[in-house]
């Protein structure tokens, strides 16, 4: 038995949910991938997978073998890379965990240009706004915004932007635009209610600051509905520039309050502690940075 052939067919088998699916993505028969994910359940002396109603599922000594077995194939991988050389085109699957509306609005339009680059890998996006367990999903890097509070983790820096005040010109011809901080009492606010967001915000200019409470009726816990409520003119809000970039560029959105400051918001690629960082996710967490910088050329903030 071809011990690295076994593991990646146990790992896919894992990741696709059944014997079949598995050996359509091998171009084999069914028996022949279950004939060796029963030689691997022989050699170990463990049960690895058991059968449900939904299908195939890993076992405890399974899900820890998974693990294991997915790190020693991306190690081959790198090795392979290594010895190719850093040109090589990257394979294999990467996972990344990112928020919808900044992987809609800035990753998706690019990453045909990526996937050129890199005929032969795959890549499963895990979308959330919130922060999703790095190691229960299995995901190789994530973007996230604003400040890190698991020290933990292994981080980069790979982009930074304004936080701005929003609102479109239908809602401000209605309920007047707002020239500073103390102007923003009387309006009604949509607020994003996740890190990065909430009601309290400090203004700064020059040595001068302000202390700003939003007040609103709504509340909302992901960018999409922000954007939705912010759009259909039903008040301001504040977010990264990266939220309403398209409708600041056209103008459908309106940009105040520009001689104050707000705190900025950093974008890092996070990368889960005890493994070690894979070429696929270094390779591209450096393309997020080149859309986001095109003058960095990839580099390390």
């Amino acid at each position: 038995m071809d011990r690295l052939a076994a593991m990646e067919t146990f790992v896919l088998v894992v990741d696709t949910g059944s014997f079949s699916a598995a050996a359509r993505r091998l171009n084999v028969g069914q028996p022949a991938v279950s004939k060796l994910v029963a030689q691997l359940e022989e050699r170990l002396g463990v049960k690895l997978l058991v059968r449900t109603t939904r299908g195939l599922t890993a076992t405890e000594a399974g899900l820890n073998y998974y693990e294991r077995a997915r790190r020693s194939i991306e190690e081959a991988d790198e090795a392979e890379l290594a010895a190719r050389g850093a040109g090589s085109s990257l394979t294999g699957r990467l996972r990344v965990s990112a928020a919808i509306t900044f992987t809609r609005i800035h990753l998706m339009p690019r990453l045909p240009e990526f996937l050129r680059r890199h005929p032969d890998l795959e890549i499963d996006f895990v979308l959330d706004d919130r922060n999703v367990d790095l190691v229960e999903e299995g995901i190789d890097v994530a973007l996230r915004m604003g400040r890190l509070v698991d020290s933990s983790l292994i981080a980069r820096r790979i982009a930074s932007a304004r936080h701005v005040v929003v609102g479109t010109p239908t809602y401000f011809e209605r309920a007047s635009e707002p020239l500073a901080p103390g102007d923003l009492a009387p309006h009604e606010a949509v607020i994003y209610d996740q890190a990065g967001g909430g009601e309290n915000w400090t203004f700064q200019r020059d040595d001068a600051e302000i202390a700003v409470t939003l007040k609103g009726h709504l509340r909302v816990s992901a960018a999409e509905g922000v954007r939705a409520a912010v759009l259909a003119n039903a008040g301001i809000a504040i977010a990264s520039e990266w939220m309403f970039a398209p409708e600041i560029a056209d103008g459908t959105v309106k940009v105040v309050i520009q001689d104050w400051g707000l705190p900025r918001i950093d974008l890092w690629a996070v990368f889960p502690a005890g493994r070690t960082v894979t070429v696929k996710a270094r390779t591209f967490a450096s393309f997020v940075q080149e859309i986001l910088n095109p003058s960095s050329g990839g580099t390390n903030d």
